[in-house]
């Protein structure tokens, strides 16, 4: 199997703070969906920025076998003054002229993702779950091979961010897209994940492979096997560790 993603010992602080990334190591197989957990400001979201290049490590090396890197940030980041359909298509037209067959593609992702009739309105007409569907279009317009998203639903009540959980399932496995998905929320984690990296201090200290079937359906959601598979996340994170 192919290694979409490598760090080795990769190292990272912001200068004048204590160290944020400590010798991480992380690997990621090509067509992987792999979600990072742990508490606020365990290095996570750093680690997932140096995944991507946005920083680059003081120590370490990061390999990565990607042909297009996609990037969901927490928030959607939309610019208010183009329509939808032209946010989706800005990564293509920051690199050239606009096809025909890009616009195809742009408005084919909008329908899978609901908003198929929305690609003319503007960011401020729509809802915070649908600007954050468009965020994820627009960063698979390109076909990534690898996509790196940081917590991107946290903002969105819990039934919007269960139907845009499974919509990003669907759209990835089509495109057999290799995922990196931060969260700090475990049930989010076990539904999307194949393998669960548990990141404290800087560093992933524990994996976790999630037994269940994919596709999945949100059924799942209530099965024995992902209660257990969430237990065993919360004690990797020792947060039954607490007197209540």
């Amino acid at each position: 199997m192919t290694t979409a993603l490598a760090m080795r010992q990769v190292s990272f602080t912001f200068p004048g703070w204590p160290p944020v990334v400590q010798g991480a190591d992380l690997d990621v197989q090509a067509g992987e969906f792999r979600c990072l957990v742990g508490r606020s400001g365990c290095g996570k979201t750093t680690l997932l920025k140096l995944a991507a290049g946005l920083l680059q490590p003081d120590a370490g090396s990061i390999v990565r076998d990607s042909r297009e890197i996609g990037f969901v940030f927490q928030s959607p980041t939309l610019l208010e003054w183009l329509r939808v359909e032209d946010n989706v298509l800005l990564p293509v037209s920051l690199k050239r002229r606009v096809t025909p067959a890009d616009a195809a593609q742009a408005h084919a992702l909008l329908e899978q993702l609901g908003l198929g009739a929305h690609a003319r309105r503007y960011p401020r007409q729509l809802s915070g779950g649908q600007q954050s569907r468009v965020a994820v279009a627009r960063a698979l317009i390109l076909r990534p091979s690898l996509l790196l998203l940081d917590e991107p639903f946290a903002a969105l009540d819990a039934i919007t961010r269960e139907e845009l959980q499974h919509d990003l399932l669907e759209l990835c496995r089509a495109q057999g897209t290799t995922v990196v998905f931060v969260t700090h929320d475990i049930a989010e984690a076990v539904y999307l994940g194949d393998r669960i990296g548990v990141v404290d201090a800087g560093r992933v200290v524990d994996e976790i492979a999630v037994p269940l079937p994919k596709p999945r359906a949100t059924g799942v959601r209530s099965s024995p096997a992902f209660t257990q598979a969430c237990a065993q996340v919360r004690a990797a994170m020792h947060l039954d560790t607490v007197d209540a």
